[in-house]
């Protein structure tokens, strides 16, 4: 089942928690870690999964210390459909997700649209909220169908990474966190 629920503040001290988790286990392999997707922006509606992009200078690396990451209880999934990505999730004792890493290059295109779109929508509280109440629409109208919960916001996710990166490119984007 799909669950989106009101933003909880409690989501960025678990981000810190298993960042600094992934940290230890992985060592100089992580260059950078961010908080991204919606439980990472205060004003919308999320699914209670911490998404956290991982940077790494080289994926043959991070690939390498993948046992580091199983051993830490993460499901290794490899691209996952995302060419230049590594994905990994974990879930808890239910087998509901916790948190999932989508881990990219230094330098990458996608490094700089998560971080692009989650910014802007820290910048834009309305939007965000906006954001947060086509998910909930979307987890109520196809609670069992994840691809029709996807599709659903994909024109709006794409229209607004599009709007995030132009703003970012232009100077408006505030320091990221």
């Amino acid at each position: 089942m799909i669950l989106v629920v009101d933003h909880d503040p409690g989501w960025g001290k678990m981000f810190e928690k298993e960042a600094s988790r992934i940290c230890l286990a992985l060592s100089d392999t992580v260059v950078q870690v961010h908080h991204i997707g919606s439980t990472a922006i205060a004003h919308t509606k999320a699914k209670p999964v911490i998404d956290m992009l991982l940077e790494v200078n080289l994926l043959e690396s991070l690939d390498q210390k993948s046992p580091s990451l199983e051993a830490l209880g993460y499901e290794v999934k490899g691209e996952f459909g995302i060419p230049g990505r590594r994905y990994f999730r974990l879930s808890d004792a239910a087998g509901r997700r916790t948190h999932q890493i989508h881990a990219f290059e230094v330098g990458s295109q996608n490094v700089a649209r998560h971080i692009a779109f989650r910014d802007y929508m820290r910048a834009h509280p309305s939007i965000a909220v906006e954001y947060g109440e086509l998910k909930e629409r979307l987890a109520r109208a196809s609670p069992n169908d994840m691809d029709a919960y996807i599709n659903g916001k994909d024109a709006f996710v794409k229209e607004h990474e599009r709007l995030a990166l132009i703003w970012r490119s232009s100077g408006n984007e505030q320091a990221s966190a």
